[in-house]
């Protein structure tokens, strides 16, 4: 008779309970060994591993335990996943196919303790798609649940937890102000009333020393995160955060809060139409202004050849580029002669669409895998950053964003991008340890109509 070797899988959405004795996970592990005990007389044999997930929800199959069974089951080593229910494996219609797909090719297969079927029949296949698709709609209409919550609580004024802002400690479902942190948030919009600019702002930072707000680690022991330099993305996300000013931001809303404000509603107010002002300014340039250019240092083409920014000067309006280094032969002249073997990209639409790109990564990458070990309420915060970031103050919003990036690679048909993991955390305000560093690399597809003398890009699937 062959041996089947047996796991068993097991998984717990939240984390309430996990310190008993004798919790969810090992009621679940007792069901399926009696199971396998049940099926001794089928050669099926059980193995002492335990792959066990608690505290993390079935949405998405980035579980340590879960890719731990799947490579045993990748190298021959497992031949039968049991799980006390299909819905402990996965709530995802798509990530079902995925496994399945994977348990095929490695001749292993998956039994259900409580749902009994045959999945080799197609009214087998049938019962559970239908299951599935049930488990699926039961953990949307849950997220819809939390996203209807935060936004009544946040509605009147509640403090819904996630990181902390610099210049507040929690208090309940309220703030209150630590006035070491409030000193240097104040600070912050003194500097940017006197300079009128982020980047004056940042170097005056710098000269004073000043540091982010220091938080506890996500390890054991006494590590802790944050206190690091400022970087202008952090600096506009307090200098736009509402929650200063007596208020918070949900989405496109903004409501009254209990906790105190440390800045004044006036000034917080003042400083926004400032920084209104400021980007229209600079949408406005034309002839001899310069304008900020940030891509650069950060593109490259397939070949390792650096983009530098350029202008030219057409009817007074300027039209910026990003061009290969290559075609330049001194003054800011680019050789047309070399017009072909290079790049030479309208500098306006990439940054947009760059930036769009990136926003939308984020947004479909943060309740999957972008942040590691983070409450539904801290995803709720960084939805809104993002939210904001695309519905907001396009200039401003597009600066955050593409100071986010530390490479970006040109090549014929797409756009290799990887993100700096510490400059994502400050502009989210997180901790960079919360951060997948695998999330922040990706492609996108990249379409033009003319190398060298000049280009129509297409970035993305739009």
């Amino acid at each position: 008779m062959k041996k089947i070797r047996c796991a068993i899988y097991t998984r717990k959405s939240s984390e309430e309970g996990l310190e008993q004795e004798f919790n969810s996970l090992h009621a679940q592990r007792e069901a399926c060994v009696s199971y396998i005990a049940s099926q001794k007389h089928e050669g099926w044999v059980l193995l002492p591993d335990h792959y066990d997930d608690g505290g993390i929800s079935g949405g998405a199959l980035e579980r340590a335990g879960l890719q731990r069974l799947l490579r045993d089951v990748d190298e021959g080593l497992v031949d039968q996943i049991v799980v006390y229910k299909i819905d402990r494996l996965t709530r995802s219609l798509a990530d079902f196919a995925k496994l399945v797909e994977r348990l095929d090719a490695a001749d292993a297969s998956f039994v259900s303790v409580t749902q009994s079927f045959n999945t080799a029949t197609s009214m087998g296949r049938l019962t559970l798609n239908v299951l599935l698709s049930f488990a699926q709609f039961e953990r949307e209409v849950t997220a819809e649940r939390i996203r209807d919550k935060i936004a009544a609580s946040k509605k009147k004024g509640l403090w819904m937890g996630g990181n902390v802002p610099l210049g507040y400690k929690p208090d309940g479902r309220t703030l209150k102000i630590v006035e070491d942190e409030a000193s240097t948030v104040r600070t912050l919009f003194d500097l940017y009333l006197e300079h009128g600019s982020i980047k004056a702002v940042k170097r005056q930072v710098d000269r004073m020393r000043l540091r982010t707000k220091e938080r506890a680690g996500e390890g054991s022991g006494d590590q802790v995160a944050g206190q690091i330099p400022f970087v202008r993305g952090h600096l506009y996300y307090i200098l736009t955060n509402p929650i200063y000013a007596g208020r918070i931001r949900h989405h496109s809303q903004i409501y009254d809060v209990q906790h105190p404000a440390i800045i004044d509603p006036a000034v917080f107010d003042d400083v926004q139409q400032r920084l209104k002002d400021a980007a229209g300014r600079e949408r406005g340039q034309s002839g001899s202004g310069s304008k900020t250019s940030p891509l650069a240092g950060k593109l490259f083409e397939e070949i390792g050849d650096r983009l530098t920014p350029t202008h030219a000067d057409k009817k007074g309006r300027r039209y910026r580029y990003y061009v290969s280094n290559r075609m330049f032969v001194g003054n800011g002249n680019t050789d047309k002669s070399k017009a072909s073997s290079g790049w030479r990209l309208p500098a306006k639409s990439l940054e947009q669409q760059l930036a769009s790109e990136i926003l939308t990564h984020l947004r479909n990458r943060l309740p999957v895998d972008l942040l590691i070990d983070t409450s539904a309420d801290e995803i709720g915060r960084i939805r809104d950053i993002l939210d904001d970031a695309g519905a907001g103050n396009v200039t401003s919003s597009q600066e955050a964003v593409l100071a986010c990036i530390q490479r970006a690679t040109i090549t014929p048909g797409e756009i290799e991008i990887a993100l700096d993991r510490e400059a994502v955390a400050a502009w989210l305000s997180v901790s960079s340890e919360t951060i997948n560093a695998d999330a922040l690399s990706f492609s996108i597809p990249f379409q033009f109509r003319k190398r060298g003398v000049e280009t129509r890009l297409m970035v993305g699937n739009g």
